[in-house]
């Protein structure tokens, strides 16, 4: 289901020329798994450019399909790139190398705020790459109606039943609906859980598909009028397609999540993926592939050359509460299994 990328090699003549004239040229290859679209293909060109390093990228939609794959082992990827709550999992499963991220000059580009947070407390295994909320998007060409509410998503008025679509996999999907009810996230207990349900069931009957794929052509064509999405992914379709939609701000919060670089356990390139990773925090880069992605940047930009800012990317700058998505307890995590299942089933 996961859309590959692959940067394309340098040709041949290219390739020697730089041999030539680059005394710092490396040799190796660096293998990325990363959420789909997230990383500038300009920055990976320049960093083969000037390391020699040829890299792959592959991409995944969602952090369940990453997990999935670490653990099945000799996933053969030397960066994936999973959220908050899922590097949390993957370093209590053992799944992520200690790579001494906190001793990188990279680490001195994390804002303050990120630095060593309650995923990675040692900040020995993440260097974060972006950060955003989860919300939903609508169609203003085909709804006209408020969005500041979880209300309209969940509890549809009629012209948006049978025109919602929902991601495809619960970890954003079930903590806004805990907003909307006034449930902590990761809650144990069965009766809260079981509102959560009832909710997501009698939601079901107006929702058009399930689906975490080809989001921006299904809400920007008008396929449907509200969709579970992203702030920057929304920013990006109205900037770059003009498209007549609006990222909603419920004031009952929306769910906050922060991407990070991590090196899986047993990765054949550390010594690249800290030096892909350094690149890719260097001022100039950072500001790049913050232009490039449209997601707020938990490390330092140059705020003169960033696209992006309260008035030109109202989305990337909420005014409601935003609560970052928990690692949950395994009893936790069973009822919202067990929640999805029956939603699905």
């Amino acid at each position: 289901m996961s859309t590959r990328i692959r940067i394309a090699a340098f040709a041949m003549a290219a390739a020697v020329s730089l041999a030539v004239s680059a005394p710092t040229l490396a040799e190796g290859n660096l293998a990325i798994y990363a959420w789909a679209d997230s990383i500038s293909p300009e920055m990976v060109a320049k960093f083969e450019k000037e390391t020699g390093i040829k890299v792959t990228v592959d991409a995944f939609s969602s952090n369940e399909d990453l997990l999935t794959k670490l653990q099945a082992g000799s996933s053969g990827y030397d960066i994936v790139t999973p959220s908050q709550h899922f590097v949390k999992i993957m370093i209590d499963s053992g799944l992520l190398e200690d790579f001494g991220a906190s001793s990188m000059a990279a680490y001195q580009q994390v804002l303050p705020e990120w630095q060593k947070p309650w995923w990675d407390p040692s900040g020995n295994h993440s260097i974060p790459l972006a950060f955003g909320n989860a919300g939903y998007t609508v169609n203003r060409d085909l709804y006209k109606g408020p969005v500041d509410s979880w209300k309209t998503y969940f509890e549809p008025p009629a012209e948006l039943k049978g025109k919602i679509a929902s991601l495809a996999q619960p970890d954003e999907v079930i903590p806004a609906a805990e907003n909307y009810l006034g449930i902590k996230y990761c809650s144990e207990d069965p009766q809260e859980m079981k509102r959560v349900l009832d909710l997501l069931l009698a939601q079901k009957p107006f929702v058009a598909a399930y689906s975490s794929d080809n989001i921006e052509n299904r809400i920007g064509s008008g396929e449907v009028a509200a969709h579970f999405w992203w702030d920057g992914n929304t920013m990006r379709l109205r900037r770059n397609d003009k498209a007549n939609v609006e990222y909603a701000m419920p004031k009952e919060g929306l769910v906050g999540w922060l991407d990070s670089y991590v090196v899986p356990k047993g990765a054949s390139n550390v010594e690249n993926a800290k030096k892909f990773i350094s690149f890719m925090t260097q001022l100039d880069n950072a500001t790049a592939q913050y232009n490039y992605y449209g997601h707020s940047s938990p490390v330092k930009i140059d705020e003169s050359k960033a696209l992006y800012n309260k008035q030109t990317a109202p989305e990337l700058f909420p005014t409601v509460p935003v609560k970052m998505g928990q690692a949950c307890s395994p009893a936790a995590q069973e009822l919202v299994t067990k929640v999805w299942t029956q939603l699905l089933q």
